[in-house]
């Protein structure tokens, strides 16, 4: 096996059937999370008795890290850590590490809600992550606590956020999961405090992944409403996407005091351009969020299965992919199992 440092013979880019290229790369580095927000894993599910992975179930960082290598040569070029929550992931700097080592990747950056980053950004950073996203549904401390599963306080997140930013984790992204009678009256104050603070809001319309956050369309707010409510207060434009498979719809400030995005994968889905795969926390790649099912790589690979015979798994996978799940979700009539959101990340 080649070594992890090292690209390998460049291979020919992939796309599925829908002629769309591998480009991004989500890794669940863990299934395990020290909050339990309501719409990913609600506290009456996932309680003390609740039986997470195995570690010998769970990939090594030297098998994710090989894994990525792989995925690099099929095109991926930017790189996600998720979870869970992937700091709780003891010695995470290490995999961050192997992977900023890598090749071909134009990008790597971490998603996390926050707490956790006072005593890890140095680290991170020196590692050689380059960004983090975080989660933030709401200033307001009452509407947090209850949408952490009254886990954690607004004022830990802020100060994960502030240590991020001291050692240069950024540019840094705020996630925000909209619900309808929960946090829908804080948006504004959100969207301000991160204008005013230069960081990049991305509001998240809420959405049926996973079978067990009690999802229903009359809690989404569509994201025309949402634009509408923050551009009432702070006067917004459109503007086009980064690139062709972005998940935001993004509008900037109209006094050039900087940007905010939405992400309608329910109301406004952009399945036509995704290029998302996901590699879970035991090993399975997913071409979907919505996913039922994936494809088992950790066995393979265990069983001494080449980075060529991987590749060629890896390759067909994508190369059958058709989903489009967001886009045909009003036709389905019979509610289908997915795969948990915590499972193989946002």
């Amino acid at each position: 096996m080649t070594s992890l440092t090292e690209p390998g013979q460049p291979s020919e880019a992939v796309t599925d059937r829908l002629n769309r290229p591998l480009r991004d790369l989500r890794i669940s580095v863990t299934d395990r999370c020290n909050f339990r927000c309501p719409y990913c894993m609600p506290a009456e599910i996932f309680g003390e008795k609740y039986q997470f992975l195995a570690k010998s179930k769970v990939l090594t960082f030297e098998e994710i890290a090989r894994l990525t290598r792989i995925i690099i040569r099929l095109g991926a070029v930017k790189l996600r850590l998720t979870g869970g929550e992937p700091l709780v992931r003891l010695e995470i700097e290490r995999l961050v590490a192997q992977l900023s080592a890598l090749e071909g990747a134009e990008d790597l950056a971490l998603t996390t809600n926050g707490v956790l980053l006072p005593k890890m950004a140095q680290k991170l950073k020196e590692a050689g992550l380059r960004r983090v996203t975080v989660s933030l549904d709401s200033l307001d401390p009452q509407v947090f606590h209850q949408m952490s599963g009254e886990r954690a306080e607004v004022t830990e997140v802020l100060a994960g956020i502030e240590a991020a930013a001291a050692v240069g984790l950024t540019p840094i992204k705020i996630n925000c999961v909209v619900q309808r009678g929960v946090n829908d009256h804080t948006l504004v104050d959100l969207a301000r405090w991160c204008k005013d603070s230069g960081y990049i809001l991305r509001f998240i319309e809420f959405m049926d992944v996973g079978n067990r956050n009690h999802w229903q369309m009359e809690k989404v707010v569509p994201a025309r409403e949402i634009a509408a409510a923050i551009d009432a207060a702070l006067p917004l434009e459109p503007i086009p996407r980064g690139y062709a498979s972005e998940t935001a719809l993004r509008y900037r400030y109209r006094d050039g005091g900087g940007e905010i995005g939405i992400v309608a994968s329910v109301t406004m889905p952009f399945c036509r351009d995704c290029s998302r795969m996901r590699l879970s926390t035991d090993g399975h790649i997913y071409t979907c969020l919505f996913a039922q099912q994936g494809v088992d790589l950790k066995t393979p690979m265990r069983d001494g299965a080449s980075d060529d015979e991987l590749e060629a798994l890896i390759r067909n996978t994508w190369a059958m992919r058709t989903d489009r799940y967001s886009e045909i979700r009003t036709s389905v009539t019979v509610p289908v199992e997915k795969i948990e959101m915590y499972y193989i990340g946002g």
